[in-house]
C-alpha cells in the first residue's frame, strides 16, 4: 500500500471543498454535459482500493479469526454458499447475449456467476490463507478473460455493470495479496476489463432507469483503479456527480427532481420517468415507485462508487450526504413497516430494498457519527447480508467504519 505526500494533501484539499459542495439544480446543471475536471490530483491509486482497503481486509481476517460477530456468521455463510465451490467449473462464451430481464439468457448467469465466485474465493482467499481459493479465484477470471469478447441485446450495459464490479474487486484482492497470480494472467484480465468492459460503462445508460448507470458506475471506478487509469476514474466520478443528484431527491433541488439529461425534462417528463410519482419529498428515489429492489440496487452502488473513492482521497460520500442519508432513512423506514401514505406511490409499496445499507451505514455512522436509526433497525434484522448480482458479503466487509480509515 502507498501513499505520497501529494496524495495526501489532496486528500485533505478535497474533504474541505467537499463540505462546501452544493446539490442544487444550479450545480447539476453546470456539469450537465459530463465535463471532466482536470485530473483530480492524487499521485498514486491505493491498492488494494476497490470497495475494500487493505485495512479493511485484514481488521475482517482478523475479526473472523478471532470468531467477533458480524464477521464470523458472515464469513461463515459465504463459506457454505455455492459460490464458494472448489470443483465448479465455469463455461464462459465470446458473446453474452443478455435480453430484457435476461430473456434470453446466452452466458448471462454464467458470466455474473463465475465473476461472484471469483470475489467469492478472493475474499476466502485472502482470509483464510487458503490457496485452493486463490487458485480458483484466478481460474475463473483466466478462464473468462481467454474468450469473452462482447455484451449483446438490450441488457447488455447492466450485464457489462453487474460483472465488471465483481470482477475487478476479485482481480484488485488477488493481485495485491501475493496470491502467484502470474503476469502474464494478470495482463490477460486487464485487457478484457479495459476493452469488453469499461468502453461500454463510461458511456454511461442516460435514459434508462438510474440503477443501470450507478452500477455501470461502480464497475468503472472499480476497473479504473485495477488498471490504475486515472482518466477512467476521473470520468467515473464525473458519471456519478451527475447521476446521484438526478436519483434521489433534496427538498433543496426546487419543485422537480434534477434531471439526469437528455430528453428527461420539465415536469411532465420528470413525472414519468419517476414511475408516475408527482410529490416529491427528502430521500424519494427515481425507482422507489417501481420497486424498492432497484431503488436499493441504486443506492447501493451509489455508496460502492463512493466508498472507492473515499480510498483513493475523493469524498463523494461527503459531496451527497445529505441526500445519501436521507435515502437510506427514507426507504428503509418504508421496509421496517411504517404505513405508506396515499400520495406515495398511489399508497402502495413494493418492498424488498435487500441487504443494501452496510457500506453507507458503516462511512456515515460508524466513521462519522450521524444517527441512523432506520438503516440500523433494518441491518440488524438482516444481517449477515449475502450474495446477489453485484452485492456480496457486505457485512464482512464493512461492518465496524472508525478503525477502518486508511
Amino acid at each position: 500500500m502507498r501513499r505520497t505526500m501529494s496524495f495526501l494533501l489532496t486528500s485533505a484539499l478535497l474533504s474541505v471543498l467537499a463540505v462546501v459542495s452544493s446539490s442544487s439544480s444550479a450545480a447539476l446543471a453546470a456539469r450537465s454535459e459530463l465535463d471532466v475536471a482536470p485530473h483530480l490530483g492524487y499521485a498514486t491509486f491505493e491498492h488494494p482500493g476497490v470497495l475494500e482497503s487493505g485495512s479493511q481486509l485484514d481488521l475482517a481476517r482478523a475479526r473472523v479469526r478471532a470468531g467477533k460477530e458480524p464477521w464470523k456468521s458472515a464469513y461463515s455463510q459465504m463459506r457454505r454458499s455455492s459460490y464458494a465451490s472448489l470443483t465448479w467449473i465455469t463455461y464462459p462464451r465470446a458473446d453474452v447475449d443478455c435480453g430484457s430481464r435476461s430473456v434470453p439468457d446466452h452466458g448471462c448467469k454464467d458470466e455474473t456467476n463465475a465473476a461472484m465466485g471469483a470475489y467469492t474465493d478472493a475474499l476466502i482467499w485472502y482470509v483464510s490463507g487458503d490457496h485452493r481459493y486463490a487458485a480458483k479465484a484466478i481460474q475463473h477470471m483466466d478462464r473468462w478473460a481467454r474468450v469473452i469478447r462482447t455484451h449483446t441485446n438490450k441488457n447488455a450495459r447492466l450485464q457489462t455493470g453487474w460483472a465488471g464490479d465483481m470482477w475487478a474487486r476479485a482481480a484488485e484482492i488477488m493481485r495485491y495479496s501475493n496470491a502467484g497470480w502470474s503476469s502474464a494472467s494478470i495482463q490477460r484480465v486487464a485487457g478484457m476489463l479495459r476493452t469488453v468492459y469499461l468502453p461500454t460503462l463510461l458511456k454511461g445508460a442516460l435514459t434508462a432507469n438510474g440503477n443501470w448507470e450507478l452500477i455501470m458506475t461502480d464497475a468503472a471506478i472499480g476497473i479504473s483503479v485495477f488498471r490504475d487509469d486515472h482518466t477512467s476514474f476521473d470520468r467515473a466520478i464525473a458519471l456519478w456527480r451527475r447521476r446521484v443528484p438526478a436519483y434521489f431527491y433534496l427538498t433543496s433541488d426546487g419543485p422537480l427532481p434534477n434531471s439526469p439529461g437528455g430528453a428527461i425534462e420539465g415536469r411532465a417528463a420528470i413525472v414519468k420517468y419517476w414511475q408516475g410519482q408527482s410529490r416529491f419529498v427528502n430521500g424519494l428515489s427515481q425507482e422507489t415507485c417501481r420497486d424498492f429492489l432497484h431503488a436499493g440496487w441504486g443506492l447501493d452502488a451509489a455508496t460502492h462508487t463512493a466508498e472507492t473513492a473515499r480510498i483513493q482521497g475523493v469524498d463523494l460520500y461527503g459531496e451527497e450526504r445529505d441526500r445519501l442519508t436521507k435515502a437510506m432513512e427514507f426507504h428503509a423506514t418504508y421496509q421496517n413497516g411504517a404505513k405508506v401514505p396515499a400520495w406515495l406511490c398511489g399508497g402502495k409499496l413494493n418492498l424488498g430494498l435487500g441487504d443494501v445499507l452496510e457500506v453507507g451505514y458503516n462511512e456515515y455512522h460508524n466513521r462519522l457519527g450521524i444517527p441512523l436509526p432506520q438503516s440500523k433497525i433494518l441491518i440488524d434484522r438482516t444481517r449477515p447480508s449475502g450474495a446477489d448480482y453485484f452485492l456480496a458479503w457486505e457485512s464482512l466487509t464493512h461492518s465496524a467504519g472508525r478503525l477502518l480509515l486508511p
